[in-house]
């Protein structure tokens, strides 16, 4: 029997490897021999460490959103209490790094098919909620000490910078030649600088 240490690195493995599956072949194309094989092992391996497949396949989704959301709300407790550093740095971290980011094609794959699957569709409905919540946070912080002054209400400005988060993002993913996550951070921090009122540079 595998030690608890080793076997919780092998589920972590497992994990990062249905992730990939995912990504390469969507959420119904990754079946048990294709994670198996992304994890270079045999199927049989795999269920040992995970007898059900579907937790396996909830797990590497749940992993893949933790990012954007838990992950984040780490990222904003360690930085200075500044609305502008704060919603700068939100900006960037809802991004791709770049075309091969395997978390993010995850996302768009998990996007796909939420509309034949509730559970998924759910979940990401979640995560968007929660994004915006947290630009909601920090768009009232900076608004409150008179940092910002807002052309909308804080949701509307909320939903729409995780909406250009996704939309840039995807771009990212597909590869478009003039959009990388640099010129996608710009093409959002314009829009918040419209809609704070402020210049968005870092003091």
């Amino acid at each position: 029997m595998a030690r608890p240490k080793r076997q919780e690195e092998r589920r972590s493995q497992l994990v990062a490897a249905a992730q990939r599956a995912i990504a390469a072949h969507g959420p119904d194309g990754a079946r048990l021999n294709r994670v198996a094989e992304e994890a270079g092992l045999t199927s049989g391996a795999v269920l040992y460490y995970y007898p059900d497949i579907d937790e396996l396949m909830f797990e590497a989704n749940r992993a893949g959103m933790e990012r954007f959301y838990e992950g984040r709300v780490r990222m904003l407790e360690g930085l200075p209490d500044d609305p502008v550093v704060r919603l700068l740095a939100l900006a960037k971290s809802g991004l791709p790094s770049g075309a091969g980011d395997t978390e993010v094609r995850l996302l768009c794959e998990l996007g796909g098919s939420a509309g034949r699957n509730p559970l998924m569709a759910s979940l990401l409905t979640t995560l968007y909620d929660r994004q915006v919540g947290m630009y909601q946070v920090v768009l009232e912080q900076g608004a409150a000490r008179g940092i910002f002054t807002l052309a909308q209400p804080s949701l509307v400005i909320a939903r729409n910078l995780v909406a250009l988060e996704d939309a840039y993002g995807y771009r990212i993913i597909a590869e478009h030649p003039t959009i990388d996550h640099a010129a996608a951070l710009e093409l959002i921090v314009a829009n918040a600088r419209l809609a704070t009122g402020h210049a968005l540079t870092p003091s």
